[in-house]
């Protein structure tokens, strides 16, 4: 939901008025937060001004935009008259508001971008970020006292994660539950916030090639254990040496979002509990997340009786996005398939829909926005790491699980190609089949645009076996394939090549043209 002005008691990121009035009764913290504080404008001001920045871009969700006016009058006054600073202000992302939008900062030639609300700290590729994560209303008594009653009946080593916009208030919650617990010799860890301000390498293009080695991927940004060290979704934390995640018991404070799924499905083999600070309630049950996992294995399956494969470009600003696209196109191709790069925004049934030689679409964006339900869609949607699992002959899902694309980047070589060319039995077709059938038909542009015009007329006579479907015969090349496939609107003479005469249309409104004779009315 929206923020709404301090006059009015609420918080950003903002409550229900109920929930607030019911979190204000018990003393939350904070209780009352002005804009200024909510929107850290003192730290942006400070941000920009020591790294003498003069155009910024300033990035708000859609519940948040209807503040960007005041968060740009008070940052203004922050800044002085003096600095002439331009402050821009950016909504309706095209992809994922979690992530930086540097495409539309590039638009009006911004130094850097200021982002606002839900954030998943993916490192940028080009321009410096700044996060400001809000200040979420916490009962810090009441959360206390459910954690300490909890943590009191088991004796698992505890790591509390939690949703960025709870950020403020972890240092107070980890004092109360030392001072409510002095007797109990419980092993609690707190995650600390990986960083609030993104600085991508300078020359980011000549780290590996990889282009996503900067200040906040200064520490590994695998999603599990290297050593002792974590890190998942901004959050850093140190395991005592000789212990592994799923010794541990993970404490999520937050709601149920896509920051908590992305928790569940990494650390799947861990112990999870959710702790829902406007409810108050302590979620032990967390089953329906791990549920996903059945369904994605499911695509898994679906994805390698796969000829034709779309991949999804889901973020234009998230580091590595680029050589991501690069290793999927090499992965399928090794695999005998063909692969079609798109970018449309967010994709949605209608969108795909206008693709159906397509048999699976890999989608490439941020941790928290790449699992997508496709249920409704005509073809499956999977991410990255499925693909591998896909499409690499003789891998097996052991139950690791990962979401950020850059974890794959160069992980494993692709052998593909090296795996004898046999047939392969499909769990969904229930026999034999054999994936470089492609590349057996023959080689070259032109065998490519046939597999993709034969794939096309199958799907859609599947879809319409009406004798009069728009598909009659066999294209012959992708260019007459696109033709019979395509709406050419009004009919045009296509073996005359004089110009035609231009014809003035009718005029007037539709209830009466002007070239048409009035009735007399009848009484």
């Amino acid at each position: 939901m929206p923020l709404q002005d301090p006059a009015q008691g609420s918080v950003f990121p903002s409550l229900s008025s109920s929930s607030w009035s019911r979190t204000q009764r018990r003393a939350s913290l904070p209780a009352a937060m002005d804009l200024e504080l909510n929107f850290e404008i003192s730290r942006t001001a400070e941000f920009i001004l020591n790294r003498n920045f003069t155009r910024v871009a300033l990035q708000f969700p859609d519940d948040l935009l209807k503040h960007s006016t005041k968060v740009v009058t008070c940052l203004r006054n922050k800044l002085g008259s003096g600095n002439k600073v331009g402050l821009f202000v950016m909504a309706d992302t095209t992809f994922g508001s979690c992530c930086v939008d540097e495409v539309g900062a590039s638009h009006i030639g911004a130094d850097c971008v200021i982002h606002y609300g839900h954030t998943c700290l993916s490192p940028t590729s080009t321009l410096p970020a700044f996060c400001v994560f809000g200040k979420a209303s916490i009962s810090i008594s009441l959360c206390v006292e459910k954690l300490s009653s909890y943590f009191g009946t088991n004796g698992k080593p505890i790591v509390v994660l939690y949703g960025l916009e709870y950020a403020h208030a972890i240092s107070h919650i980890k004092e109360a539950l030392v001072e409510a617990m002095p007797k109990t010799k419980l092993e609690l860890i707190f995650a600390d916030v990986m960083c609030s301000s993104i600085n991508p390498l300078e020359d980011h293009r000549k780290s590996n090639g990889l282009g996503y080695l900067g200040s906040c991927s200064s520490v590994n940004s695998l999603g599990a254990a290297t050593g002792t060290r974590c890190s998942l979704g901004g959050l850093i934390w140190d395991l005592l040496e000789g212990r592994r995640v799923e010794d541990y018991l993970l404490l999520w404070i937050g709601p149920d979002n896509s920051a908590f799924s992305n928790v569940v499905l990494t650390f799947i083999g861990c112990e999870i509990v959710r702790y829902d600070a406007t409810e108050d309630q302590l979620v032990t049950d967390v089953s329906q997340q791990k549920r996903i996992l059945k369904r994605r294995y499911y695509l898994v399956e679906r994805a390698k009786d796969a000829n034709m494969v779309g991949i999804l470009v889901g973020t234009l600003g998230v580091a590595g996005y680029l050589h991501m696209i690069h290793q999927m196109k090499e992965l399928i191709m090794l695999a005998g398939k063909k692969a079609y790069t798109l970018v449309m925004g967010r994709p949605n049934p209608a969108k795909l829909a206008n693709f159906p030689e397509c048999d699976v679409f890999i989608y490439i964006s941020c941790a928290q926005t790449a699992l997508l339900d496709s249920k409704e869609f005509l073809a499956p949607v999977i991410t990255p790491f499925e693909a591998m699992l896909a499409f690499s002959r003789g891998s097996q899902w052991t139950g690791t699980y990962v979401m950020e694309f850059r974890d794959l980047i160069s992980s494993s070589q692709l052998e593909v190609s090296k795996q004898p060319e046999e047939a392969r039995f499909s769990f969904l077709k229930g026999g034999y089949v054999e994936d470089f059938e492609l590349q057996e038909n023959g080689d070259g542009d032109n065998d490519g645009t046939l597999a993709l015009a034969n794939a096309t007329e199958k799907a859609l006579q599947l879809r319409n076996r009406d004798p009069d479907s728009l598909v009659k015969g066999i294209a012959k090349s992708g260019a007459e394939f696109f033709v019979t496939r395509s709406y050419h609107g009004l009919e045009t003479q296509a073996n005359s090549s004089s110009p035609e005469p231009y014809l003035i249309g009718r005029s007037g409104k539709a209830s009466g043209y002007k070239d048409e004779k009035s009735e007399p009315e009848t009484l």
